[in-house]
């Protein structure tokens, strides 16, 4: 199974908390195993764990990481890193190279992203090389390098389940 984690730079509390927190819950529709957050935001760290305890799975969430810490400890642990910029080679061009990945870290950012973070990626990645959110990038990225559909993932021990339906929402909880 491949890992995939998120780290999410440059998160300003009192802007950024629903951005981050989709970029979060992206993430983990989208099977990523969890998400480092590189900003001191415990707010999201609950929100997004009480969200894990009623939809399932072993999603997590990593308040305030050091971001460089992070990915060199990711790399040297045998992970790659790409970063999703609008600078970077075309997503459809690094595709094969990062499916054959067995442990990725994503690195997504909000503000202006650290040089460094350039220069320490296995890939810097444009998904288009037109401003976008960030969590479009994430889900068109973790979509397109997928093994499975990750559109049809389902969440062990989920209190909540969504049933599909043409018309109307039907959501049943587990007792």
């Amino acid at each position: 199974m491949k890992r995939i984690v998120i780290l999410r730079l440059g998160h300003r509390p009192q802007r950024d908390k629903r951005i981050t927190t989709h970029v979060a819950l992206t993430a983990r529709a989208f099977g990523a195993e969890g998400i480092l957050l590189a900003s001191n935001d415990p707010s999201i760290t609950r929100s997004v764990t009480q969200l894990c305890q009623r939809w399932g799975g072993e999603f997590y969430i990593r308040n305030d990481v050091k971001w460089k810490t992070e990915i060199k400890k990711w790399k040297s642990e045998g992970g790659k890193v790409c970063h999703l910029s609008m600078y970077g080679i075309n997503l459809p061009d690094a595709v094969a190279s990062m499916q054959e990945c067995e442990k990725l870290m994503i690195v997504v950012g909000a503000e202006k992203v650290p040089f460094e973070v350039y220069e320490l990626a296995d890939w810097n990645v444009a998904v288009g090389n037109q401003p976008h959110s960030e969590v479009a990038a994430v889900a068109v990225t973790l979509d397109r390098i997928a093994e499975d559909e990750p559109l049809k993932n389902e969440f062990k021990d989920a209190q909540l389940h969504v049933v599909p339906m043409d018309h109307g929402k039907k959501i049943i909880e587990n007792p």
